[in-house]
C-alpha cells in the first residue's frame, strides 16, 4: 500500500475512534455490546417510546418468560409483541437478530404514561415517577428484583452487560450517579448481568427544565430570521438612500 494510502487510512480510523470516544463518554461505547438493554425516549408530557433489545435468554431470565433460545428456532414474533403490548403500551415494531449463537429480540413501543409502564410485564420489575412543577420535571425510576430464572448454559461467559439508558427532552438540571452522559441530554446506567439476575437494585433520577430543547432551538431560530430579515431591510434601505443623499443639492 502507498503511503498516501496508509496516511488515509489512519486518519479514518483515527477520526472513527475519536467518534466513538465522543459518543461513548470515552469508554468505546460504539463496539459495547449488551445482552439486556431498555432506553426510553420521554417527553415532557409524560408520554414516550421505549426500546428493548434482549438475547431472548436474558429476556427468560431476568422477566421469567420461556421463549425457546435455540439458534436455529424460528422466533415467535406476535409472541413476543403480545408480551410487551398492554392498553397503555403500543408494540409498532418487532425485529430479530442472532449474535454469538444468540437470539436477539428488537421491540419499539410508544407508551401513553410512562408512570404505567409497570403494567407492563416486562417492566414490571420497575417503579416509575413523572412529576412536574413550575420549575422543573422529574423522573425517577426504580429497578427491583429480577425473576433470576435459571436458563442452562446459553453461552454467557460472565461478562456480560445490562443498560438502561434515558433521553430527556430537555436541559439537564440534576442526574443521580453513576451514570455516562451523551450529548448533553442522553443518560446511561449499566449493570454487570450477573448483578442484575440477583436483583441488586439501581435507582434512576434525572431533574429537567420544563421547556424542551427542540423549543429553545426554534425560538433561536426564530431569533435568526428576525435578525436576518432586519439586516435585509436595512441593507435595502441603505441601498435606496444612498444614491439620493450622493446628489448634490440644487442651488
Amino acid at each position: 500500500m502507498r503511503t498516501g494510502g496508509v496516511r488515509a487510512a489512519l486518519t479514518i480510523i483515527g477520526v472513527v475512534i475519536s467518534a466513538t470516544m465522543a459518543c461513548g463518554g470515552g469508554d468505546l461505547g460504539l463496539f459495547r455490546q449488551y445482552e439486556y438493554e431498555e432506553e426510553i425516549y420521554l417527553s415532557l408530557d409524560g408520554t414516550a417510546t421505549v426500546y428493548v433489545n434482549s438475547s431472548l435468554a436474558a429476556l427468560n431470565a431476568l422477566h421469567g418468560t420461556s421463549f425457546d433460545t435455540s439458534p436455529v428456532a424460528r422466533v415467535d414474533a406476535r409472541a413476543i409483541g403480545d408480551y410487551f403490548r398492554t392498553p397503555t403500551t403500543h408494540v409498532t415494531r418487532v425485529a430479530t437478530s442472532l449474535r454469538s449463537r444468540r437470539r436477539f429480540v428488537h421491540i419499539r413501543m410508544d407508551v401513553d404514561d410512562i408512570r404505567r409502564l409497570s403494567e407492563d410485564a416486562a417492566f414490571g420489575w420497575s417503579s416509575y415517577a413523572f412529576t412536574r412543577d413550575d420549575n422543573q420535571v422529574t423522573f425517577r425510576q426504580v429497578v427491583g428484583a429480577s425473576a433470576a430464572k435459571d436458563v442452562g448454559d446459553v453461552g454467557w461467559n460472565g461478562r456480560e452487560l445490562v443498560r438502561f439508558r434515558l433521553h430527556l427532552p430537555s436541559k439537564i438540571i440534576y442526574r443521580t450517579p453513576p451514570v455516562s452522559v451523551g450529548r448533553g441530554n442522553i443518560l446511561t446506567w449499566e449493570q454487570p448481568l450477573a448483578q442484575r439476575l440477583r436483583g441488586e437494585p439501581l435507582t434512576f433520577e434525572a431533574r429537567m427544565d420544563t421547556e424542551s430543547i427542540l423549543f429553545h432551538t426554534l425560538w433561536l431560530f426564530g431569533l435568526t430570521l428576525v435578525a436576518v430579515a432586519v439586516g435585509f431591510a436595512l441593507v435595502i434601505w441603505w441601498i435606496v438612500r444612498a444614491p439620493a443623499a450622493a446628489q448634490p443639492s440644487k442651488v
